[in-house]
This record gives structure tokens, sequence and C-alpha cells, in this order.
């Protein structure tokens, strides 16, 4: 599916997080790299992104986008899924605990239970730093093509075209990069 055709109010996220028995984990990263390449098949995929452990826990995250919430479903009610969730129950110590998402809230939703999300501060500069440069940037090159059609040039068009530009790298790339280098001050008090 290409950016153009995608309807950023449809996108979908589900966020899995599973804390794996010790003992388990590399049984774990063969069950992850099938299930990740058989998410990559369903249709309206978008994107799989593995948060593995830092330091000595063993909490996996999996953020898995898809273009609408009806896809996602497809997935999460498929009998491909629900044989790789049986398969895997054994390797986990809490079981699978899918949360679906849709917008863009699972920037900052915190890994596990236990961990509170960050302040509604932190997440507003975090968010702001990302994208006060991107609203800089952006215009700017898009000018020359502006100048070039001016019929792009126009409101609507321009802010069209520049909003895609923006918001399509912060939510499928920038924001969840950002989120995890910026994860310990974040947590931090």
């Amino acid at each position: 599916m290409s950016a153009e055709t995608i309807d950023l109010n449809s996108v979908v996220t589900l966020v899995v997080h599973h804390k794996v028995r010790r003992e388990a984990l590399p049984s774990y990263e063969v069950w992850l790299r099938r299930t990740v390449a058989a998410a990559r098949r369903q249709p309206g995929h978008l994107g799989v992104n593995v948060i593995r452990p830092g330091g000595e826990g063993a909490m996996f995250t999996t953020v898995v986008r898809f273009a609408r919430a009806g896809q996602l479903q497809a997935w999460i009610d498929s009998d491909e899924r629900a044989a790789l969730i049986q398969e895997v129950s054994p390797l986990l110590e809490e079981g699978d605990h899918p949360l679906i998402h849709n917008d863009a809230e699972f920037w900052f939703t915190p890994a596990h239970g236990n961990v509170r999300q960050p302040p509604k501060w932190k997440q507003a500069v975090l968010t702001y730093l990302v994208i006060c440069p991107l609203t800089m940037v952006i215009p700017r090159l898009w000018a020359p093509a502006f100048e070039r059609y001016p019929v792009l040039g126009g409101v609507v068009p321009s802010n069209l075209l520049i909003t895609l530009c923006i918001v399509v790298p912060v939510v499928f790339l920038i924001m969840p990069w950002v989120t995890r280098r910026c994860a310990g001050w974040l947590r931090a008090d």
C-alpha cells in the first residue's frame, strides 16, 4: 500500500507485550521471527517494530500497524495467529496481552503495566521537538515545486502535501525511534 493511499485517520496499531521465561528466550526469538513474517503477509499491514528487553528484563513489545481496523481484526481473529499464540503460550510468564490503539497514544504507552505513563508535559515537549523542525524544513523543500506548479502552491493542496510529509514519517519512523531513545528521560521523575 503506498503512502498516497493511506488514510491516516484509519491507521490502527496492535501493541503486544510478552514477558518471556528466561530459559525460553532463544525459542521465543525463533517464534517471533516467524510471527513477524506472518503479520507482514497480511492485507493492510504497514509495519512491525519489536522492542527487545534491555538489561535484566524479558519483556518484549511488538508494535504492528495496519491500514484499517478491519484488516487488523482479521489478523487478530485468524487461525494462523491463534495457532502462533497457542504455540508461544508455554514460553510466556504472563500470557499474550494485545492492546489496540487507533491514534498516536502508543508512542507513550509504557512497555508493561507496572510502569506509569510519562507526564503529559514530557510527551508534549518530545512531540514538539520532533514536529517543530519538520514544519520549518518540509515547506522549504516543497517551495520549488509550488513555484513551478502554482496549482500545488494553493492553500489547500500545499497544506495537504506538507502535512502528509510530516505526519507519515513522524508516526511510522521518527516518534517510535525517538521514544525508545528518550525512554530514560520519559520515565525519570
